[in-house]
């Protein structure tokens, strides 16, 4: 059995990670942990998901929530993550890390851990969505640089984060299957414009309504035609069933940053 800790355990996310763990057969509820001073510490984690007590109560200290983990899963904010990731490192505890919104600073301490610990970091945990990124990869290079390329996306009302991390993913897959820098052609805002679309830009569309779980579509237009590649998600379930697919596969594999695409045997052997 092995043992996860949840980072995040009182947000939408863990919540739902504590519900996979306590189904699952191979893997057992080991940490988990919340903000300091959060009214849920010292709730059991079970209980807070709807579930029988599991005997693990929600802390906001780092050290315990890890004390007995061979693997912690983190849906929490940067700032937190950056440090998640150094003490994951300190302690040989493999990470899972699902939080979006990194920026260069935390990004630097995720490589610097992956020295020391196997690491997987991934801006969408969905299946799905690794399977479109690459579905997007081919198109944008078998189509070509007379496509034009947009990429929509729509979230809930209470995401921060515009383009979603997803849309930037697909982004720059597209980017690279052109030969590109994504920042030197992405457009993320056209208020103000008059002088049409640049050649060979790729245009970036956020929606945030209701309670709207995800949903990424990739255009790629020509002059006589055009292609739509779309994945919606119904259920944040899917996020937390792909991170608990990575932890498992995260177990056995040596220190090193790893990404959904390896996961999926995606990647380059």
């Amino acid at each position: 059995m092995q043992r996860m800790a949840i980072l995040g355990a009182n947000g939408r996310m863990g919540i739902a990670l504590v519900r996979l763990i306590a189904a699952s057969d191979t893997a057992v509820l080991a940490g988990a942990l919340t903000e300091s001073g959060h009214a849920t510490v010292g709730r059991d984690a079970g209980l807070l998901a709807g579930l029988d007590a599991l005997g693990v109560p929600l802390t906001d200290q780092l050290d315990v929530a890890l004390a007995d983990c061979d693997v912690a899963i983190d849906f929490t904010a940067p700032a937190a993550t950056a440090r998640h990731a150094q003490a994951c490192a300190a302690r040989g505890c493999s990470l899972v890390v699902g939080t979006t919104g990194l920026g260069d600073a935390e990004l630097a301490a995720l490589k610097s851990a992956a020295g020391r610990i196997a690491l997987l970091y991934s801006r969408n945990m969905s299946i799905g969505i690794t399977v479109l990124t690459e579905l997007v990869h081919q198109a944008a290079r078998l189509l070509g640089p007379d496509f034009d390329v947009e990429i929509l996306e729509a979230h809930h009302r209470a995401k921060k984060d515009a383009p979603s991390g997803t849309a930037l993913q697909l982004g720059e897959a597209v980017a690279e299957a052109r030969a590109q820098k994504l920042a030197d052609v992405a457009i993320y805002d056209r208020s103000g414009l008059t002088a049409g679309r640049p050649a060979q830009a790729i245009g970036f569309a956020s929606v945030r309504a209701g309670s709207i779980v995800g949903d990424h579509t990739v255009m790629l237009a020509s002059d006589e035609e055009v292609l739509e590649l779309t994945h919606r998600a119904s259920d944040r379930a899917l996020f937390a069933r792909g991170a608990l697919r990575a932890a498992g596969w995260l177990a056995e594999r040596p220190a090193g940053l790893y990404s959904m695409r390896d996961v999926l045997g995606l990647s380059a052997p």
